[in-house]
C-alpha cells in the first residue's frame, strides 16, 4: 500500500515559513519613500530626518512581517541587521562627506601649474604646491626610514625574546604613553632637540622627520608586536626541531609570515603621520620656495601648506581657498596612493598556501 501525502505537505516548499528574498529590499524601499514624504508634509525636505524616519520605519516593518512569518527569534535577528547595517552606513556619512567635498571644491586648481610651481614671489592667484608635495614626501620617508627599523625591532624583542621580563613591560608601558602624547609635544621634544644639537631656533626637514618619528614608532611597534604574536607557535617549534636558530627562525620563518599584516601596519603609521600639522609648523617651520637641504632650513609640507593658504589669506580669498583644498586633495590621493602600494607589495611578499 502506497502513502500519500496531504494537501498540506505536499504544498510546503523548502521556503516555507521564510520571507522572500525581495522583502527587505522592498520594505527598504518603501521606507524610505515614506521617509521622504514625510518630512515634504512636515515642511520642507530634510535628509537628516528623512533618514531617521526611514531607518525607524524599515526596522518596525521588517520585526512585524518577519515576527508573522519567520517568529519572534528571526524576527528579533532581523532586528539587530538592520542596526548593524544602520551602525555602518551613519559611520560612512563623515567619510563619504569629507572625500566628496574635497574632490568637489579641490578639483578647481587640481592643474598643472600646482604641481610644478611653489608659491615663490606669488601674490593672490596663481602658484603651486611643489614645494610642499616634495617636503611632505622626504619628511615622511625618512621618518618612516627611521621608526620602522626602530619599531620592527622593538617588536620582535617584546615578541620573541621579552615574555615576562621587567625590561619589556617596562617598554610596553612606555610605547603604550607614546601613544598618547599629543602630536605638539613630539614638535617641541625635536625643536628642543635640535636647538641642544645645533642652536637655538634651528628648524630644518631633518627635525621635521624626528618629530613625525615619535608619533610613528609605538604605532609600528604596537601593530608589529601583535601580527608577530598570532603567528602559530607550531610553525617556530617546527623550525627548531630542525635545529634551525631562534634569529634565522624569527627571519625566515615568522616575518614571512606576518609581512602582510606587518606592511598594513606600517602603511597605517604612515597615514597616521603625513597629515600631522602642529609638529611640523613648530620643528619644520614654513616657506614658499623648495629647499632642497634637508638637514637646514625651514621646510614646508601640504599640512602646514593647507593651514597657511586657509589661516592667512589675502586678496583674492578664492584663490587661497582653492589652493588649499587642491592641497588637502592632494594629500587624501597620497595616502590612498601608498595604501594601495602596500597592498601589492603585501600581496606579493605574503607567503603562498600549500595545497
Amino acid at each position: 500500500m502506497t502513502a500519500t501525502l496531504t494537501p498540506s505537505r505536499a504544498s510546503n516548499s523548502l521556503t516555507a515559513g521564510q520571507l522572500p528574498r525581495w522583502a527587505t529590499p522592498a520594505i527598504a524601499a518603501a521606507a524610505v519613500v515614506v521617509g521622504v514624504l514625510a518630512t515634504v508634509l512636515l515642511g520642507s525636505f530634510n535628509p537628516g530626518l528623512a533618514a531617521f524616519f526611514a531607518f525607524v520605519l524599515h526596522q518596525v516593518a521588517i520585526y512585524v512581517a518577519s515576527a508573522s512569518i519567520e517568529g519572534l527569534r528571526k524576527a528579533a535577528d532581523r532586528l539587530m541587521q538592520g542596526f548593524v547595517v544602520g551602525a555602518f552606513l551613519l559611520a560612512l556619512i563623515p567619510l563619504l562627506w569629507v572625500a566628496i567635498s574635497t574632490l568637489l571644491a579641490g578639483l578647481n586648481r587640481f592643474d598643472g601649474q600646482f604641481f610644478t610651481w611653489s608659491m615663490r614671489n606669488i601674490v593672490g592667484e596663481g602658484g603651486g604646491a611643489i614645494h610642499a608635495i616634495y617636503g611632505t614626501l622626504a619628511i615622511t620617508g625618512v621618518a618612516t626610514l627611521i621608526s620602522v627599523p626602530i619599531g620592527l625591532l622593538t617588536a620582535i624583542y617584546l615578541s620573541e625574546y621579552g615574555q615576562g621580563k621587567a625590561l619589556a613591560r617596562g617598554i610596553t608601558f612606555f610605547v603604550d604613553v607614546m601613544t598618547g602624547v599629543p602630536s605638539i609635544v613630539a614638535g617641541l621634544f625635536a625643536y628642543a632637540l635640535m636647538g641642544l644639537v645645533f642652536r637655538p631656533g634651528f628648524v630644518s626637514g631633518f627635525a621635521g622627520s624626528i618629530a613625525l618619528s615619535v608619533l610613528m614608532i609605538p604605532v609600528v611597534v604596537r601593530s608589529c608586536e601583535e601580527l608577530l604574536r598570532i603567528v602559530p607557535n607550531e610553525l617556530r617549534e617546527a623550525s627548531y626541531a630542525l635545529g634551525v636558530p631562534k634569529w634565522r627562525t624569527i627571519l625566515k620563518i615568522v616575518l614571512p609570515t606576518a609581512i602582510s599584516g606587518i606592511v598594513s601596519g606600517v602603511i597605517l603609521a604612515i597615514a597616521r603621520i603625513i597629515g600631522e600639522t602642529a609638529p611640523l609648523m613648530i620643528a619644520s617651520g614654513f616657506t614658499q620656495s623648495i629647499n632642497n637641504n634637508f638637514f637646514q632650513g625651514p621646510m614646508m609640507t601640504l599640512p602646514t601648506f593647507v593651514y597657511g593658504q586657509y589661516a592667512y589669506r589675502s586678496v583674492p580669498q578664492e584663490a587661497y581657498v582653492d589652493r588649499a583644498w587642491a592641497g588637502a586633495l592632494t594629500l587624501i590621493l597620497i595616502v590612498m596612493t601608498l595604501n594601495l602600494v602596500g597592498r601589492i607589495i603585501a600581496k606579493r611578499f605574503a607567503p603562498k598556501a600549500g595545497r
